[in-house]
């Protein structure tokens, strides 16, 4: 245990740590919410996939500026004036809610309100994982981050079904609103010593063109955006879908979907809590490879099943695949990334996960009043099966270059990864020459 939680030993990340845990339960509540509400309101699954499309569309809109001002400004200002308006908005939906005010059209402006808080929420909060535990334990509260996600993910889907069964959706919005108290706390707790002043070197309209560059001409990074938009794309508007599963097939109700919600996140917590025992990022590209064949395999047998409990354990195995592919991703991807331009690069990685899931919720809600909800969650994971087989025959030539990358970074930080030194090979080559290549300014 003391080696999963070795990221804890920094103040910071672990005022970080206690407020966010308390703060996503509440998110996971509203998520199963207020996807009840609105399927409750409209009975409609295009909806459905519209709800998700409001949330999570201005991500791809803004996020490219949320990065520029993630590498630009103080992110622990930016996390503090994100999370309070993140705070406003589920309040708003509380209230209208609990007086029976509540509109759908309501929910979508408010979802897309905080889709714009993300987009410069979620750059910042991911390069200031650098900042509190610096490089050496980035690996470590990566996935401690997405441990903290899915164990909430594990309690607030159940929560929000009895609660939503008991007394309606409001009083879950309310309690949302009220947990984003103990992350302000967090932060305002925490010592922050005064950032150095970041050049400005280049003008606001070179800024975002910066981050999509070296993405562009940096083959491994690029390799593991596009596999994870697609993934993103095809394969995780499978929640979007449950109130679908849940009503329509399984006849669970509120209940019910919370189960569903909450096995997901006990295999999402799984999957986590394995990569939080590694050391370092040798051998993570794999780890994608085989995580997006999983989650296609397992999307596909979940469309077959029509049995609740099946049903249920299915989602063990897709919550800890996706939850792998995308912490393992997330941390080669910054282990690659320079210092000066890793909330811009966040920011596309934010782009990928984030901001194609909308396009996906949107296809997948429109194509499920077509075909029903299993024939569209089926055709997702054979996407899926195919984008993995493409990253999987072109890892082995990929693999050389993250390595010299990784290497690279780490030597700029002061820090070479401690996996990456031991191969031997790479190490022994940065110390007798310089690695110096197109990625890097010399």
């Amino acid at each position: 245990m003391p080696h999963i939680l070795r990221a804890l030993r920094h103040r910071n990340y672990k005022l970080f740590f206690g407020g966010q845990l308390i703060s996503l339960v509440g998110t996971w509540m509203q998520s199963v919410a207020e996807s009840w509400l609105v399927f409750r309101l409209t009975g409609s699954s295009a909806l459905l996939g519209l709800s998700a499309f409001a949330s999570q569309f201005p991500v791809l809109l803004f996020a490219s500026v949320g990065g520029i001002v993630a590498d630009r400004s103080n992110r622990h200002r930016i996390l503090i004036a994100t999370q309070s308006a993140s705070m406003l908005l589920p309040l708003i939906l509380a209230v209208l809610t609990l007086t029976d005010h509540v509109r759908v059209w309501h929910v979508f402006v408010l979802a897309s309100c905080l889709g714009v808080v993300n987009a410069f929420d979620i750059p910042a909060r991911q390069a200031f994982l650098m900042d509190m535990v610096g490089r050496e334990d980035l690996v470590n509260a990566i996935a401690l981050n997405s441990s903290m996600v899915n164990g909430a993910r594990v309690v607030g889907p159940s929560v929000a079904g009895l609660l939503v069964g008991a007394v309606g959706e409001g009083w879950c919005f309310l309690l949302n609103a009220l947990s984003y108290i103990a992350v302000i706390a967090g932060l305002l707790l925490m010592r922050i010593d005064r950032p150095r002043a970041r050049p400005r070197e280049s003008s606001p309209w070179q800024d975002p063109v910066e981050g999509f560059a070296f993405v562009a001409r940096t083959a491994p990074v690029r390799a593991l955006l596009l596999l994870l938009g697609a993934v993103s794309f095809a394969g995780m508007p499978y929640a979007v879908l449950m109130p679908v599963f849940d009503e329509t097939i399984l006849h669970g109700g509120p209940e019910g979907l919370g189960v569903l919600m909450g096995c997901s996140g006990v295999g999402a917590l799984a999957g986590a809590l394995t990569l939080a025992t590694r050391h370092g990022v040798r051998g993570l590209g794999r780890w994608v490879a085989i995580a997006a064949t999983s989650f296609g395999v397992s999307l596909i047998l979940f469309s077959i099943s029509r049995t609740c409990w099946l049903s249920a354990l299915l989602l063990v195995p897709v919550g800890a695949s996706m939850m792998v592919q995308m912490a393992a991703s997330n941390t080669l991807i910054q282990s690659m990334s320079p210092d000066a331009l890793r909330g811009r690069v966040m920011a596309v990685y934010s782009m990928m996960f984030m901001g194609m899931a909308p396009f996906g919720a949107l296809w997948s809600g429109a194509v499920a009043e077509r075909i029903g909800g299993p024939a569209t969650v089926d055709v997702g994971g054979v996407v899926c099966l195919i984008a993995a087989a493409v990253f999987g025959v072109r890892l082995p030539t990929l693999s050389g270059e993250a390595r010299q990358l990784i290497v690279a970074q780490g030597l700029a930080g002061g820090e070479p990864p401690a996996a990456v030194t031991a191969t031997g090979h790479a190490a022994r080559r940065s110390r007798n020459k310089p690695i110096c290549c197109r990625h890097q300014r010399c």
